[in-house]
């Protein structure tokens, strides 16, 4: 991928620069700490990993983090796996996250949206009230600091309400979406043991009712540790025997209790994919979370008091969590509850026009079936509060910025971010100051050594390289659930490069500070030697109207060969005939080379998904080389399994 593209796509403005929390923050970082006050975002980026101490002591000060009990030091240990974040010091996430009750108690912190599209507020101190009255009653029903507390809830308020008086009383915290099956929500809560599970009887989704009393009947079966199960009737139905009503729990008019625990204390524990194995059960604590989601939140996205944030997400992708702390910078957050495309595929423009939403997130995805459905948002949404679209899931393709450029507005910050439920965070995204250029994150982000390594570990600029970052961040796993010695979380991280993360995507870091991503370095496809990202490819093929998804995946052949197949799923109507493929491998050739050019091309019925929609590349690839389909990927943690027998027997005509 070429790095060229010398004009941006949108530059800020010199108001928005100047208006800029970052840009307020660096003037007075520049007073108190040491930052350089010249050289805008380059050379604040160049401190802050440069002296990562004065940085994130900065961050605490502007913030206003307010310690319980004081550190010693901002690091104690800065190795990693296992540095040592501000030693000494307490504090409650659920504190700062509710801090703006004090002072806009009648403000909405909440807006409930369900299929109806009408937005339902929640006040701050109502919010705050409810959050009170649930964290007493978890300390009545014995819950202490540490034991584990589990939501199988939708997107709703209930959702971070039990988040919230969670973190109140120290507990730890953990979701799945309704939509997994038990199986999968049984692969995951069952490595933490919880001792509470909030539930809902059902959810609604595309129009219709999901009943899923069943499910939770068997995770109330299978989870031994429950002491007690919290029914919230979404769908209207009576408490199944034994269950605790939602109503009750939340009705008292009570201030919250905060209790203080160390930094690095649980917060919550997110899970991997889990498609090759168990999920991996990471676990992220209130002080990492807290200083890590302030600085992402109030610098990157530049989100305050008079902001209102919406990101498409479910409670079992990390995206939710980071959704929730839109909650310590004072931002009103949005919660949407229900399909992206129902009833028509503007579904979500429509949500961010009837909200007035300032940050509108979402899938690069959605943004890709916005643009082959001819959806026309600002034709036919009123979006002049939305200042930023952002997105992230996968790379958005050039197609995708010209499309959000042309369609939303030109004046619109574009904001493609890269990071990972394994810190709950982006390494590159969003800065409200620097430019945005076609195809390319805008930067690395504050507090984050983001490089591009080599395989002998030699950064490389305008080159492909595996992405590693060479500094700790406070966001980063304490530990993985059910793994004593760390291993496993050295081997997920710290393997290929010692002491140094290497997070399994391929970037390029280009000579202008800008980032692109190329896709997974795990599943990467190498063709005499030369790498290349699957997300290159995807982007070329699926700019022609008649393929709706592709994969691509490399396989290594026994008698040393390489077969790289293309599967293509078609729009309704099309036909993969000479006249396409010709058009598939040109389109190819000339966007790209002649290498990339698949060895075949084959018509699929649909690719496979994670629950949280990223194409499945590896488990797909292990199929192809005759690995069985119970080894090779994760049953509960796919989409639709059915898809993934298609190419199980693939392999076997093959063989």
């Amino acid at each position: 991928m070429s790095t060229a593209n010398p004009q941006p796509l949108w530059r800020p403005d010199p108001q928005r620069i100047a208006q800029a929390q970052i840009t307020k923050f660096q003037t007075w970082a520049a007073e108190h700490h040491g930052a350089p006050a010249l050289g805008g975002y380059p050379a604040l980026h160049r401190w802050s990993v440069d002296e990562l101490e004065a940085f994130w002591k900065a961050v605490t000060e502007w913030f206003d983090v307010r310690f319980t009990s004081p550190y010693a030091r901002v690091l104690g240990d800065r190795s990693m796996p296992g540095a040592e974040w501000f030693p000494g010091a307490t504090l409650n996430y659920a504190e700062h996250a509710l801090r703006a009750a004090a002072t806009r108690a009648d403000e909405p912190a909440l807006l409930h949206v369900d299929e109806t599209h009408e937005p339902r507020p929640v006040t701050w101190s109502e919010l705050r009230r409810q959050v009170g009255s649930l964290a007493a009653e978890l300390r009545a029903l014995g819950v202490r600091p540490g034991d584990r507390i589990s939501g199988y809830l939708p997107n709703i308020p209930e959702a971070v309400v039990a988040l919230l008086a969670t973190a109140a009383v120290g507990a730890v915290w953990t979701s799945c979406a309704p939509d997994f099956g038990a199986r999968s929500v049984l692969d995951r809560f069952q490595q933490v043991e919880p001792v509470v599970l909030f539930t809902v009887d059902g959810y609604r989704y595309g129009g219709k009712e999901h009943d899923r009393s069943d499910v939770v009947a068997e995770l109330r079966r299978e989870l031994p540790t429950l002491r007690a199960v919290v029914h919230i009737p979404l769908l209207g139905t009576e408490a199944p025997d034994g269950a605790l009503e939602w109503s009750g729990l939340t009705s008292a008019d009570v201030a919250p209790v905060f209790e203080p625990v160390a930094f690095d204390h649980p917060l919550w524990v997110l899970y991997s994919s889990g498609t090759t194995g168990l999920p991996k059960a990471i676990v992220q604590s209130q002080g990492g979370i807290l200083v890590e989601h302030l600085k992402q939140l109030g610098l990157h996205c530049d989100l305050g008091p008079g902001d209102r944030f919406f990101w498409y997400t479910s409670t079992g992708w990390m995206m939710w969590n980071f959704l929730v702390s839109g909650l310590l910078t004072g931002t009103t957050i949005i919660l949407y509850d229900g399909s992206p495309g129902y009833p028509d595929t503007g579904a979500q423009w429509r949500i961010a026009e009837r909200t007035g939403a300032t940050l509108f997130g979402t899938s690069a995805a959605y943004v890709m079936a916005c643009r082959k459905a001819g959806v026309h948002p600002s034709r036919d949404f009123d979006l002049s509060t939305v200042q930023c679209v952002a997105t992230t899931g996968s790379p958005l393709p050039p197609d995708g910025f010209r499309w959000l450029h042309d369609e939303v507005r030109e004046d619109l910050w574009i904001a493609s971010v890269s990071g990972g439920t394994d810190v709950c965070s982006c390494f590159a995204g969003a800065v409200p100051t620097l430019p945005v250029h076609i195809g390319e994150l805008q930067a690395p982000c504050l507090g984050t050594d983001l490089q591009s390594w080599d395989p002998n570990g030699t950064p490389l600029i305008d080159e492909v390289g595996e992405l590693v970052v060479t500094n700790p961040m406070p966001s980063m796993p304490i530990h993985f659930w059910n793994d004593p010695d760390g291993s496993r979380y050295h081997d997920s991280y710290f393997a290929m490069y010692p002491g140094v993360w290497r997070h399994g995507d391929w970037i390029t870091l280009t000579s202008r500070g800008s980032v692109i991503i190329h896709g997974r370095s795990d599943s990467t496809l190498n063709r005499q030697g030369v790498r290349m990202g699957s997300a290159d490819i995807y982007e070329a093929v699926e700019r022609l109207p008649e393929i709706k998804e592709s994969l691509v995946i490399g396989v290594e052949q026994p008698d040393g060969g390489y077969w790289m197949p293309l599967f293509v799923q078609l729009t309704p109507g099309a036909a993969l005939d000479d006249a396409l493929l010709g058009r598939i491998k040109g389109t190819i050739r000339e966007q790209l080379s002649p290498r990339h050019v698949p060895d075949e091309v084959i018509e699929v019925p649909g690719i496979p998904h994670t629950l949280t929609g990223k194409r499945i590349e590896v488990p797909v690839k292990r199929l192809l080389q005759g690995t069985p389909l119970d080894k090779a990927v994760n049953p509960g943690s796919v989409d639709d399994l059915d898809l993934l027998r298609f190419y199980e027997e693939l392999a076997r005509k093959r063989a």
